[in-house]
């Protein structure tokens, strides 16, 4: 397993040796020591590795991430797995502002809070927050599921297209054109999957409530001007 000590290399030498590396590489397994919060750490991946940060990560760790799994033993900063296409991207403490934002695939699961703007304009990415989110999460989410265990703060999708947003805790309140939707069979296994994935077996579907779009913003209509 190659072991990349921060504190006796850079940032740049390590992002160089996980970009070299070829689908079909035999280093499956690295370990990230030292990391001390730096920014934009195991970003822009495209090969089936594990990268194990061992402890907090700065800004846009896991960006762009296609195919990898990247495991952070601490909280993340800012933009964690933005505009990620595929792959995992698991936070075992806290996530700041903007965690997954404009993903488009993969999965990203937080085991603590998610901070402001979760999930903004979300394109197709999983994300399962074990604790609580902030203000304007799923703004304009496009499609994906938002899983929050805990609460959500104001304006919960605002302007949301067709993500598919599961709280099982209090909103404080929804954003324009979002509303409380049925629970359908369906929608209960899409949410048994996620759980799983997220190691979550013991909760239950039945415990959340979903939100999404009452589609009333699709096309401009003077009558919801004011919602605008």
């Amino acid at each position: 397993m190659p072991v990349v000590d921060l504190a006796a290399t850079t940032k740049r030498d390590l992002n160089a040796q996980l970009h070299a590396l070829s689908a079909v590489t035999n280093e499956t397994l690295w370990r990230v020591e030292n990391p001390a919060g730096q920014h934009a750490l195991a970003v822009g991946l495209d090969a089936p590795i594990t990268v194990e940060i061992a402890g907090h990560a700065g800004y846009y760790c896991a960006g762009m991430n296609a195919h990898a799994s990247v495991i952070v033993e601490g909280n993340a900063g800012v933009g964690v797995a933005e505009n990620m296409m595929s792959g995992t991207v698991h936070v075992k403490g806290d996530a700041s502002q903007a965690a997954g934002a404009t993903a488009q695939g993969g999965l990203l699961v937080v085991d603590g809070d998610a901070s402001a703007r979760c999930g903004i304009s979300m394109k197709g990415v999983d994300i399962v927050v074990k604790g609580s989110i902030g203000p304007m999460s799923a703004f304009m989410g496009q499609s994906g599921n938002l899983v929050v265990l805990g609460d959500a703060g104001d304006a919960l999708g605002d302007s949301i297209y067709e993500a598919r947003l599961f709280v099982r805790g209090t909103v404080k309140s929804l954003g324009a054109d979002c509303i409380e939707k049925e629970m359908r069979d369906d929608h209960r296994v899409q949410l048994r999957r996620l759980l799983d994935a997220a190691g979550l077996a013991d909760v239950q579907p039945d415990e959340f409530k979903r939100y999404g779009s009452a589609r009333t913003l699709y096309n401009f209509h003077v009558d919801n001007a004011a919602d605008y």
